[in-house]
């Protein structure tokens, strides 16, 4: 079985203007206004959708006052793998799971106050930025994590055999962005990431979002009940499936990823028709929850910045990502941890190096969740 889930027809060579879309199929025609939602990566993409327009004076130094950044390329030092400069971006886009503030009544894990990587997507935007593709990595993954620096200043020794996200919770974004380009060999160009409550309150601020589950959902872990059938998400229901591991599927990782991924194709599908930008008080909202929300490597970390990166990603659609999990396969000592099926996983990484599709034959076997198709944009 396959770990690949696409959101569309595939993506065809990015040296191209991409491929004319026959309308065939279950797909609805795309609306004029979907063309404008931006590349939704994880969390954030609903909030970096509507920060343009958001004026200057006082809003602009109040939105600008809100984002928080930290300087990756400081820490991490000339160590890296080289820039590509042929027009292509890549991003490393993490969905925290810090147990403080507010985020601690959100329930599940512990209370100390620790963080996590609880979500993590590679995004590679190619040529042209008319397509992309995300690849999410399971957090569950077993892995020799290199010797980092957080943006302290602090260093943290190698080790072996120990879970992805394990970087994040030791060494922070930098350690996490020091993990990615040693496993893939190559160069996160930015840094987004968004944690939970803001999650919760960017979904509410939008009013929900609409899905169809095929199945009961039901994990009390993450404070989800839903039956089969049509419903708009609020934010706490958005949050809770997106989390779930022992509702649907399989119960690991790979499952909840599924489910991500389809929020996620729910979540572009929706922001683009839905008026936002209509509506000032609205717009104004999500702006402010999004830029309290993200944080960012130093190079996005102002609203004038966001914009200018938003705007880079219009051209994008929903029906134009091409979601996958880095192919991995069931550790035979743990089944509830997984280890990188590294042939089929250097596909992947050299077709993002050189700028080309992920070729169906890399994620063609390797281990899958059994969530796929359980959660659908309504």
């Amino acid at each position: 079985m396959s770990a690949e889930s696409t959101t569309g027809p595939g993506i065809s060579d990015p040296g191209t203007n991409g491929p004319s879309r026959s309308g065939k199929g279950r797909r609805r025609k795309a609306r004029s206004g979907r063309r404008k939602a931006l590349l939704v990566t994880a969390w954030t993409a609903a909030g970096i959708v509507v920060l343009g327009g958001t004026g200057a004076g006082y809003l602009y130094f109040k939105l600008n006052g809100n984002i928080k950044s930290v300087d990756i390329d400081q820490a991490l030092g000339s160590e890296r793998p080289l820039k590509v400069d042929n027009g292509s971006e890549n991003i490393l886009v993490l969905g925290s799971d810090t147990r403080s503030g507010s985020n601690r009544k959100l329930g599940g894990g512990t209370d100390d106050g620790s963080a996590r990587s609880d979500t993590a997507m590679i995004i590679h935007v190619y040529r042209g930025h008319k397509q992309a593709s995300v690849v999410s990595v399971p957090r569950d993954t077993l892995i020799d994590r290199p010797r980092c620096k957080d943006t302290s200043g602090r260093t943290y020794p190698a080790a072996s055999g120990v879970m992805f996200n394990s970087a994040y919770s030791t060494g922070g974004a930098a350690c996490a962005v020091k993990t990615v380009e040693s496993l893939t060999g190559i160069r996160m160009d930015h840094y987004l990431e968004v944690d939970f409550s803001g999650f919760q309150k960017l979904i509410d601020d939008l009013g929900g979002v609409s899905v169809t589950t095929t199945k009961n959902i039901k994990d009390p872990d993450s404070h989800l009940n839903l039956g089969a059938g049509r419903h708009t998400l609020d934010g706490r229901q958005a949050l809770g499936l997106v989390r779930t591991r022992h509702g649907v599927g399989d119960g690991s990782d790979l499952g909840r990823i599924q489910l991500q991924q389809a929020f996620i194709k729910a979540l572009a599908d929706q922001v683009g028709h839905i008026g936002v930008l209509t509506s000032p008080k609205k717009l104004y909202d999500l702006a402010d929850t999004a830029t309290r929300t993200v944080t960012t490597d130093s190079d996005l970390g102002s609203v004038n910045s966001l914009m200018d990166f938003a705007n880079g990603l219009k051209g994008i659609s929903s029906s134009h990502m091409k979601m996958v999990t880095m192919p991995v396969q069931y550790d035979p000592a743990n089944p509830n941890r997984v280890v990188i099926a590294e042939a089929k996983a250097k596909q992947v990484w050299t077709a993002l190096k050189n700028d080309r599709p992920i070729p169906a034959s890399a994620t063609k076997g390797t281990a899958t969740g059994e969530a796929k198709g359980v959660v659908t944009a309504s």
